[in-house]
């Protein structure tokens, strides 16, 4: 064993493996502290949108390993600029192999750009998802479903599919129709569900509620209803009020004279 590491060079080469070694490891360490701290600072600052969060930790991460990489084999003398020249022919060759998964990452970045969804809205992908977003990532859209199934999306579908954002504005317009045979007593029935809408504290005051009929049948007519509420209550005030006015539509029925 003396006799090897007395061979020229050998020596030399290895501490220059040893430093190398010692350059990954302690790089990679480095690299999860940066995420993790650039993560909390990010979550942290109330400029920064959380969707974004992910993307970022994950650019910080690799970004420095590559750095890292370089550092370590130019350590062990080999040529950095014929590795980068190497790494980016092998990109290219892999990019192409990867179409779709460039893809994503392009949807991803327009989806950080644009923003059409955020972290915590509730969205609808039509055809796809509709639920609250947990994650906008590099590569996929993650989504808590209001079933209470989890769902993960390439970006590309997320991107190439209309997104209907129901978090975006303060106000939603609650609409629902009632079809009603002309046995019913409408004029009262139409009265009563106004002082519905009118005795619910969560519906706006402006715009106004409206109750009307929409179309008349040979049998039966429609009746609107229509009411603003803020986003954050529309589900729970949509649900009692169809309730109400089922309710309401049950005690106007006029049993059928003979």
């Amino acid at each position: 064993m003396d006799d090897i590491l007395t061979i020229p060079g050998l020596q030399q080469f290895l501490v220059h493996v040893a430093v190398a070694i010692v350059i990954l490891a302690f790089g990679w360490l480095l690299s999860n502290y940066t995420g993790r701290l650039v993560k909390r600072m990010a979550v942290s600052s109330v400029r920064i949108d959380p969707t974004i969060v992910p993307m970022i930790y994950s650019v910080v991460v690799w970004g420095i390993r590559v750095l890292v990489l370089i550092v370590a084999l130019a350590q062990l003398g080999i040529q950095t600029t014929s590795v980068i020249a190497v790494l980016g022919a092998a990109g290219l060759a892999v990019g192409l192999a990867l179409q779709g998964t460039l893809q994503n990452i392009a949807a991803g970045i327009m989806l950080l750009i644009l923003r059409p969804l955020r972290a915590g809205e509730s969205v609808k992908v039509v055809g796809k998802a509709e639920g609250r977003v947990d994650e906008v990532g590099l590569f996929l859209s993650r989504f808590q479903q209001y079933d209470g199934t989890y769902i993960s999306l390439p970006n590309s579908l997320v991107w190439g599919n209309p997104i209907i954002n129901y978090s975006r504005n303060a106000t939603r317009r609650i609409e629902f129709s009632v079809r009603l045979l002309y046995r019913y007593d409408a004029e009262s029935l139409l009265t009563a569900i106004e002082d519905i809408l009118a005795a619910n504290g969560l519906i706006l005051k402006e715009p106004a509620a409206d109750v009307s009929v929409v179309d008349q049948g040979d049998y039966a007519a429609g009746i609107r209803v229509r009411a603003w509420v803020r986003a954050a209550d529309y589900t729970g005030v949509l649900k009692q009020l169809q309730h109400d006015v089922w309710l309401q539509v049950h005690a106007s029925f006029k049993p059928q004279q003979r």
